[in-house]
């Protein structure tokens, strides 16, 4: 009983309502699909934005590559024209040089060198030349490979008072005496630079210079790299595309030098911080969507919970009064009205179980009236009033006193108020009164003995429980014997169960025969007691529960009986 009592304590924790389960499955069902499509949506999003990224740096590199080729290829125009007039060495030559000086403001001079680098020629606009100077002039012969010869930016420092920031385009020509000399164009580098500077990919992108060796020409944040505190990290990179962790490099080269245009964008700004403001707004619509997915599930469970939680309470109301429980059918959808139906005729035909299980707990009442009636032997009491008549005949009417005594504690204990279950110690001592009276009976023939535990006294029994047992032994037993009998009765504890043992020294069963008394019906005239504890027993406490006999001819017989441990309190409870 306890067990099932643990089994419905645990199905009752699991207390969840229809409404709660349907929304929540409803809600991680969209959460899930939100979700899938979330993370789909934001790769292919960030997928777009890094080709949106590398496009747009590709189109800012590509203008500034077009417009420095096309800077360059304007002054590899003018180096060409001047060369060829210096092959023909006529006035007209110098008229045109100071010419183009004067109208073309970022063309700071144009000098000529022989081969140890002295200057020998120079057109300006009028600035007075040091007296000590240096010429940068390349020291090498180099193929023409039809490309402009372009040197780093530097600052020029050949006139007093005047330095400005340029790069020097140059061609060497060979002179028909074997001699060469230098034709130097002095180009100011600051309207490239500027061009360059405004240069934007994104807020914090932007593009710089590099030869194609690896050197730096112009930088934006040049003095930071200069000084060590900013490191670039592509000006090792061939043409093409390169996105890395943190920045995505595009590398153009310019066809008619040796330059190249990078451009930098940082994937933080261009990717990240843009995916991320799209997960943000989609969380947004995600909380939104997640909102009004509650309140619909919600409002569409309460119209088919409602009746069921209506219909769990009148349970709740049928288990704690089903005997005086009415219950109203209720209206809703086809499932409700189904369920109300099934449990009003459920209720209907447990009320009409349990009248018929009250009427037959009354025969049963009845018939354990009868069957209590039934163990007191009619032979044995005529028997031992008989006994008790011949004792006050002969004199012995302290012995007669003793058995009449005997006699009617056997009945009272029998009666017992009516209770099924008695105290052991009562049990012992129905026990002690029937074996007296049988021991007057047969004139001492056997003896017996009680091997009881105290802590076993104050637990309960089936009352009449060992009575029949003994009654087996004497019958059955030791009175067929020669010699004198011995039964010997015992109760100890066994973990949780008490166990009764009636063994006596008679003359034995057979296996067969064991389980032959344990099978017999009422109808059958010898073992009916036995049989009788055996069932009560079962039916009071379980089939874990019982009689087992052991016996062995000529030797005797052992029968042990196993009751669980019950307090008197816990009795009165049910």
């Amino acid at each position: 009983m306890n067990r099932r009592k643990k089994e419905a304590d645990q199905h009752k924790g699991w207390n969840i309502s229809i409404s709660g389960v349907f929304i929540a499955m409803v809600m991680g069902i969209v959460l899930i699909s939100v979700v899938a499509a979330t993370l789909i949506f934001v790769q292919i999003y960030r997928n777009a934005m890094e080709q949106s990224a590398v496009t747009s740096s590709s189109q800012s590199c590509e203008q500034v590559q077009n417009t420095v080729e096309n800077y360059t290829q304007d002054m590899r125009i003018i180096l060409e024209g001047i060369v060829a007039r210096m092959r023909h060495e006529n006035n007209h030559s110098e008229e045109y040089i100071q010419n183009l000086v004067n109208i073309r403001s970022d063309v700071v001079a144009v000098t000529i060198c022989g081969e140890d680098g002295e200057l020998l020629r120079y057109w300006n606009r009028g600035q007075k030349l040091k007296e000590h100077y240096r010429i940068v002039q390349s020291t090498e012969m180099e193929d023409d490979d039809g490309r402009l010869r372009i040197t780093k930016p530097y600052v020029e420092s050949l006139f007093e008072g005047y330095y400005p920031w340029v790069v020097t385009v140059y061609q060497k020509i060979q002179k028909e005496d074997g001699t060469s000399i230098q034709v130097n164009i002095d180009i100011r580098f600051s309207d490239i630079a500027n061009y360059v500077d405004d240069v934007g990919i994104g807020q914090h992108g932007y593009a710089y210079i590099a030869d194609k060796k690896g050197n730096l020409i112009y930088h934006p944040q040049q003095q930071l790299i200069y000084s060590g505190l900013k490191e670039e990290k592509g000006m090792d990179l061939k043409e093409g595309t390169h996105i890395q962790e943190q920045a995505i490099y595009t590398v153009k080269n310019l066809e008619n030098c040796d330059w190249k245009i990078v451009g930098v964008c940082y994937v933080d700004e261009m990717i990240t911080e843009k995916v991320s403001s799209a997960v943000s707004r989609l969380l947004i619509v995600l909380c939104l969507v997640m909102g009004a997915v509650f309140l619909l599930g919600w409002a569409f469970s309460e119209l088919f919970s409602a009746p069921v939680r209506q219909l769990a309470d009148d349970m709740h109301r049928f288990e704690k009064n089903a005997e005086n429980f009415v219950f109203e059918p209720m209206a809703g959808t086809t499932e409700i009205t189904t369920l109300s139906n099934s449990f009003e005729h459920m209720v209907v035909k447990i009320q009409k179980l349990m009248e018929q299980v009250r009427q037959e707990e009354i025969t049963l009442r009845k018939t354990e009236l009868k069957a209590l009636q039934a163990q007191i032997n009619p032979h044995f009491l005529y028997n031992t009033l008989d006994a008790i008549a011949w004792m006050c005949e002969d004199g012995k009417n302290e012995d007669a006193e003793e058995m009449v005594t005997a006699l009617a504690r056997l009945f009272r204990i029998s009666i017992s108020k009516g209770h099924e279950l008695i105290p052991i110690e009562k049990e012992v001592e129905h026990a002690k009164s029937y074996l007296k009276i049988e021991n007057y009976r047969y004139k001492n023939k056997f003896t017996y003995s009680f091997e009881v535990e105290e802590s076993c006294l104050s637990y309960l029994c089936n009352k009449i429980t060992l009575q029949p047992i003994i009654e087996n032994a004497i019958y059955h037993g030791v009175k067929q014997m020669i010699d004198e009998g011995e039964i010997w009765i015992r109760i100890f504890e066994d973990g949780e169960d008490i166990i009764f043992q009636v063994e006596d020294n008679g003359i034995g069963m057979t296996e067969e025969q064991c389980r032959e008394i344990l099978r017999k019906e009422p109808g059958d005239r010898t073992g009916i007691g036995i049989k009788n504890v055996n069932d009560r027993i079962k039916i009071y406490f379980g089939s874990n529960y019982g009689l087992n006999i052991t016996s062995e001819l000529d030797e005797g017989t052992c029968v042990t009986i196993r009751m669980p441990k019950v307090r008197e309190e816990e009795y009165e409870k049910k």
